[in-house]
């Protein structure tokens, strides 16, 4: 499939521009500050996009969402960028396009927390939903790149818990803090955005002297028992492929890889006619999977 003009020009920008300044970014803080200036002017917000707190969580709608289904929303960022505030517009297109309440949860990043706050404070936000009426089956949780790491880390937790979501969504999920995935080397040429010399240090960052091989850190070594669907989208020439491939296997789920389309792309709804079609996509699944948790 020809990639879109705007899609061509995305990818450029972000490889003779946003990737060599993320090589030169010099501090975790510098980062977020850049991240947390330009989102507003990157992203879409929809019209009608309501926001307010509930909990850990910023509960945001557009319209009049459906009763009795949910999305819990985990965003990326490298563990050292993202916010609510930066993702109000990515989980107000979801909010929109599957016409569900998005709860997108807080968590620190790994400059203010290091692990294990991050996957501490997303279990807190599930269990706040759960104590306060919402029932597993009623939830799918979703989230991109570093946030896919949590969803997964969070998926394991609760099924061991016999908890399981009506299903999951990852888009381009960082599973395998080890990295270990073969694609770190053989797409580190053709990759638009992620510099891969960068990688380990936010690893050591986030971990904090903690093994990186633990299940919440890297998911891919983590148990699944009685996985719900999952839905996973990845760009084919991302550096992370070889996680989401692993991840989707094992954890019985789907794979979408996506041709000529960088590290979460979807952020680009409304903006990019290949991320409309992979969040319509990714909204198909959601329904599909609260519908068949519900019979």
């Amino acid at each position: 499939m020809r990639p879109s003009r705007r899609l061509r020009f995305l990818t450029f920008v972000m490889r003779w521009a946003i990737k060599p300044k993320l090589r030169r970014t010099g501090t975790p803080e510098a980062a977020n500050r850049s991240f947390e200036r330009a989102a507003p002017f990157l992203f879409s917000v929809p019209t009608g996009l309501k926001a307010m707190t509930d909990g850990p969580s910023l509960r945001i709608t557009v319209g009049e969402p459906a009763p009795a289904r949910a999305i819990l929303y985990l965003h990326g960022g490298a563990f050292l960028t993202g916010s609510q505030r930066s993702y109000r517009a990515m989980a107000g297109r979801l909010a929109m396009r599957s016409q569900l309440a998005v709860f997108l949860a807080d968590y620190p990043v790994l400059q203010d927390a290091p692990f294990p706050a991050a996957p501490n404070a997303v279990l807190a936000a599930w269990d706040h939903l759960i104590a306060t009426g919402w029932e597993a089956h009623q939830i799918v949780i979703a989230g991109d790149s570093a946030g896919g790491n949590l969803v997964f880390g969070l998926l394991s937790t609760l099924l061991q818990r016999g908890e399981t979501p009506a299903g999951v969504l990852a888009f381009s999920p960082w599973t395998d803090l080890t990295l270990s995935g073969d694609t770190l080397t053989t797409n580190d040429a053709v990759e638009p955005l992620i510099p891969v010399t960068r990688m380990q240090e936010a690893v050591d960052l986030y971990m904090n002297g903690a093994d990186p091989a633990h299940p919440l850190a890297s998911p891919l070594f983590a148990a699944f028992p009685n996985p719900p669907p999952v839905l996973i989208q990845v760009g084919e020439d991302e550096v992370l492929l070889s996680d989401a491939k692993g991840i989707a296997e094992v954890t019985g789920g789907e794979i979408d890889v996506w041709p000529h389309c960088p590290h979460v792309w979807q952020m680009f709804d409304g903006r990019l006619p290949e991320a409309n079609a992979a969040m319509r996509k990714a909204a198909a699944f959601v329904q599909s999977s609260l519908d068949k948790a519900s019979r």
